[in-house]
């Protein structure tokens, strides 16, 4: 899926573009695919930070990108959705520490390598008055439950923003669009925002649907892992030829199910998913703003079970929901035999059709 990588830095003149995706989970990493794609059809010289997972992640899809290793946020997230807030507070001073920590890598970073151009997705400390800092979040007003802590976490989150130079927002203006309220607050940061369109990797096209049910987990851990092992012990009695992909770069074992018509992919990279999802009939995966964002791009039928405390993910379960754009469900109340009855005499809506023009101007506006 990824773009020919010919003479990608024979341009001695292209301007150098630094991305850099938040940690948590893969989401952010995949949604900067496209991003980058386009940079290097616009002949930028891109330069990717990352580690662990999102760093295979993104040396899977370029492999002759410069890759900078730097430490993420590393927060971890509770078993119980009832004490996610808590565990949340309980690592602001960690997630501070690491922001304060990239503020000093970058500063070092911009210099070592003659950056010009910084895109962070998520990632509250990638900006330097040496360079041109963008910001990238479908989150502008993060959903907790309370309207309250609602609009001290705005306060907190704008606050950051604002020290960017742009702030590039994954989805469409307007009401046809696809995060709801968290996207479209009442009031934007105090900075330009542009609406750069569906982020997704994926390209449709007509393929036979020779999957009946593909499921593509992702997220943070232990959840993840939680999720896994509920689809496992399900799918055994379902007669329907399925496919699990684990999500997980860097794993090395292998999953056998007992069910023959399962069959267990640890990871995809770009191209194997976009074929997969073309392949299936119905997708069963989290509602990540990512995943939905692929989702739609392939206009596929879904079933979606937000990440038990992720109140960004229940919050666009539910949007999906009054959409009827898909099925959503609980973790905790999941059935697969259920659900897929209840997909099977659902009418889904359609996704808004999405072009990639706002995207190609906002990169071109960077020339």
């Amino acid at each position: 899926m990824s773009t020919a990588f010919t003479n990608i830095n024979s341009n001695k003149t292209a301007k150098k573009v630094l991305v850099a995706p938040l940690d948590w989970g893969l989401g952010h990493a995949t949604r900067c695919i496209p991003l980058i794609n386009e940079l290097l059809k616009q002949q930028f010289e891109v330069l990717l930070v990352a580690e662990k997972d999102v760093a295979t992640l993104l040396q899977n899809e370029f492999p002759p990108l410069k890759l900078l290793p730097l430490s993420g946020y590393n927060v971890k997230y509770s078993k119980s959705k009832y004490l996610f807030g808590l565990k949340m507070l309980w690592q602001l001073p960690k997630i501070y520490s690491a922001v304060k920590h990239e503020q000093r890598w970058l500063q070092k970073a911009v210099i070592d390598y003659n950056i010009d151009i910084i895109i962070s997705d998520n990632r509250l400390g990638m900006y330097c008055p040496q360079a041109k800092c963008i910001f990238i979040t479908h989150q502008l007003a993060i959903q907790t439950g309370n309207s309250i802590t609602n609009w001290l976490v705005q306060k907190i989150n704008y606050h950051f923003i604002q020290k960017y130079n742009e702030c590039w927002v994954p989805d469409v203006a307007g009401d046809n669009n696809m995060a709801g309220v968290l996207a479209h607050p009442q009031h934007l940061p105090k900075l330009p925002v542009h609406y750069i369109g569906n982020l997704s990797r994926l390209v449709k096209n007509d393929v036979v649907e020779n999957i009946d049910v593909l499921m593509v987990l992702s997220g943070p851990e232990p959840q993840r892992t939680m999720f896994e092992n509920i689809l496992l012990q399900q799918c055994a009695t379902i007669n329907k030829k399925m496919i699990l992909v684990r999500g997980l770069p860097n794993a090395t074992e292998q999953v056998v199910s007992n069910n023959p018509l399962l069959q267990i992919i640890n990871f995809a990279t770009a191209a194997t998913l976009n074929t997969l999802m073309l392949q299936a009939k119905l997708v069963v995966a989290r509602s990540g703003y990512s995943t939905i964002m692929d989702v739609a791009a392939l206009q596929k039928k879904a079933i979606f079970v937000p990440t038990p405390g992720q109140t960004e993910q229940q919050y666009l379960a539910t949007y999906m929901a009054s959409k009827k754009y898909a099925v959503v469900a609980t973790q905790h109340q999941f059935s697969l035999s259920k659900l897929l009855a209840k997909a099977a005499q659902f009418t889904f809506e359609q996704y808004p059709t999405n072009n990639t023009e706002a995207l190609q101007k906002a990169i071109a506006a960077l020339k």
